[in-house]
């Protein structure tokens, strides 16, 4: 076996430590049944020499009775094994599970960007189910079949040393395509378990771009697509099935062939009077649970085999290491925070582009309280400094300071809850309105969700629902308009009252009305704080303290909205489009309210 195949027990057995005494017990009561099992062969021998042979009717009474307890015995032990080896079985997957998506959310962005969702749900999910019927199911069923095997040749020594000679010869002729067909099916299994998460990940991304998938007519691309993975699946999965089937063929016409060529043998002795009737009676029945242990374990093996694939899957997401490591030793943010926020020489080239860099040799520094506006055409890395300042990718070069204290020196967890984030995009939740605004502040009560909705206009529209606070938003908010989205996000962002406030086109998706509203509710929450702000309609801007004109990751001006009027070109390119734009919209508007 190689290195990784002989890591999945030690692997598993890390879960299975805190349930050591469950694991004690099973393996107890697995030894009770499996001893009961080969006992019940002397009673079997008990019943043909002194019931049948002897025609004396009490002893076979007591013989039958004999039987009947050791079954009894034996059935309690088997109720005792799988009660405990499935709830092993169920325990060592939920463990893993928590501990596999406990590591997930510890994973920055980077990991996220070179892999598709679909896999690591498949990974968390399939790979997981896998480990859980081997702990449960077939390592029980081959630590029985082993003991089994091991003491039933001991007992068919015990019988007869000679009949036990020719079984052992041909115990290799057996194992041979145990061990043959076994590292093939292993390494199958590993390939049927890839497809089956490259055939998730497809559907994971075509569910939840349907309505692209559905406007632009890709149904029948898609079909097809998805076809071809499952086929793919198919042929990995006919491969596997294929060795499987040969192993248990294999295992069963030697086992069986072996079995009867000793029966030959054994009544042979019994004719020359070597041995009694009942000897080779208890003989073949052992050779019968031999054969049978052989059977099971060559069928299990390959189960086996499919969880060392799944852990190894497994291991490798474990073994993936955040790319923004926490300290040995945190440096603590000042309290209370100021705000001030420097970037110095920040260089940054995002890890699927290391070649070509968002941001060149960037400075900007912030003083606490100051509204400064990001502006410029798009690409300019506006939106990539929010990516920085929330610790989501690290600079190559550079630092980035808050009230003076290096970001690398501090705890991302500590660093990141000091910024309130709206984004242009807001992410809504498969919960409750109630549930979405509490992510701002998790120990918020009614009272203050209540009053940031109110300040974010969320109010208005609550009555629209049919559940009012308690309703469900549906997945990614998909029962709510564009701007419904923004406004529940601006109210995260007022119940969350952070020192920083990353505003990314915040009320992009908002009506005329709704953003003299909602600007009115972030000029409270800006006051004091220090406040970035992304924004490609000017106008929203042209009150920010300083805008800054970006352009390829470097900073083309700073200055006000006049200022840059007179002095960019660049800016007033971009202003007077929009103005141009605003005006086209106005007028279609005002056109339309006239038919």
């Amino acid at each position: 076996m190689q290195g990784r195949e002989k890591g999945v027990i030690p692997w598993l057995w890390g879960f299975l430590r805190p349930y050591r005494w469950r694991v004690l017990a099973a393996l107890t009561a697995l030894a009770v049944g499996s001893g009961a099992w080969l006992l019940l062969g002397q009673g079997v021998r008990l019943l043909v020499d002194q019931g049948f042979l002897s025609g004396e009717v009490a002893a076979l009474n007591r013989a039958m009775i004999l039987v009947l307890w050791i079954n009894l015995v034996g059935g309690v032990a088997v109720f005792f094994r799988f009660y405990l080896m499935t709830w092993l079985g169920e325990r060592v997957s939920a463990d893993i599970r928590t501990q596999v998506f406990e590591h997930l959310l510890t994973l920055s962005p980077t990991f996220y960007d070179t892999s598709r969702t679909g896999e690591v749900i498949s990974r968390f999910t399939a790979d997981t189910t896998v480990l859980q019927t081997v702990v449960g199911m077939s390592l029980s069923m081959a630590l029985r079949s082993g003991l089994t095997l091991i003491g039933g040749i001991l007992m068919m020594a015990f019988t007869s040393v000679k009949l036990t000679a020719w079984v052992l010869l041909a115990v290799p002729v057996v194992l041979g395509p145990i061990f043959f067909f076994g590292r093939r099916v292993r390494r199958l299994a590993r390939t049927s378990q890839d497809r089956v998460a490259d055939m998730g990940a497809d559907i994971d991304e075509t569910l939840h771009e349907i309505q692209t998938v559905q406007a632009y007519g890709l149904e029948g691309q898609n079909n097809d697509r998805f076809g071809d993975r499952v086929e793919a699946v198919m042929s990995a999965a006919q491969r596997r099935i294929r060795y499987r089937s040969g192993l248990i063929a294999a295992v069963m016409i030697l086992s069986v062939s072996a079995i009867t060529l000793v029966s030959w043998a054994g009544a042979l002795d019994v004719m020359a009077g070597r041995i009694s009737a009942g000897e080779l009676t208890a003989f073949l029945f052992y050779a019968v649970l031999v054969a049978g242990a052989v059977a099971t374990i060559s069928e299990v093996i390959g189960e086996i085999q499919k969880a060392a694939g799944a852990s190894e899957r497994l291991r490798e997401l474990m073994a993936e290491r955040t790319e923004i490591p926490v300290p040995a030793q945190p440096v603590p943010l000042p309290q209370p925070l100021r705000g001030a926020l420097s970037f110095d020489a920040i260089t940054f080239a995002y890890p699927s582009a290391p070649k070509r860099p968002v941001l060149s040799e960037f400075n900007l520094a912030i003083e606490p309280g100051e509204r400064v506006a990001l502006v410029g055409p798009s690409g300019a890395g506006k939106s990539t400094l929010f990516q920085l300042l929330k610790r989501f990718y690290l600079p190559q070069q550079g630092q980035l300071r808050l009230d003076g204290v290096d970001a690398a020196l501090c705890d991302p967890k500590v660093w990141r809850q000091q910024f309130a984030w709206v984004a242009q995009e807001p992410v809504i939740f498969a919960g409750t309105l109630r549930d979405n605004v509490r992510c701002g502040r998790p120990g918020a009560s009614d009272a203050e969700v209540a009053a940031a909705c109110d300040a974010a206009q969320v109010s208005e529209f609550i009555d629209q629902l049919p559940q009012g606070w308690d309703s469900e938003l549906g997945e990614r908010g998909v029962r709510l308009s564009g701007g419904q989205k923004q406004r529940i996000a601006i109210a995260r962002a007022l119940l969350a009252d952070r020192p920083v406030l990353l505003l990314d086109e915040a009320t992009s998706a908002l009506d005329a009305a709704n953003e003299v509203k909602v600007q009115q509710a972030l000029e409270q929450l800006m006051a004091g704080r220090t406040c970035l702000i992304i924004a490609h309609r000017l106008a929203t801007v042209a009150n920010a303290d300083r805008l800054v004109m970006m352009e390829r990751g470097q900073i083309r001006a700073i200055g006000n909205h006049q200022q840059l009027l007179q002095q960019d070109p660049l800016y007033r390119e971009l202003a007077e489009l929009q103005l141009i734009a605003e005006g086209t919209t106005e007028q279609r508007t005002a056109n339309e309210s006239v038919k």
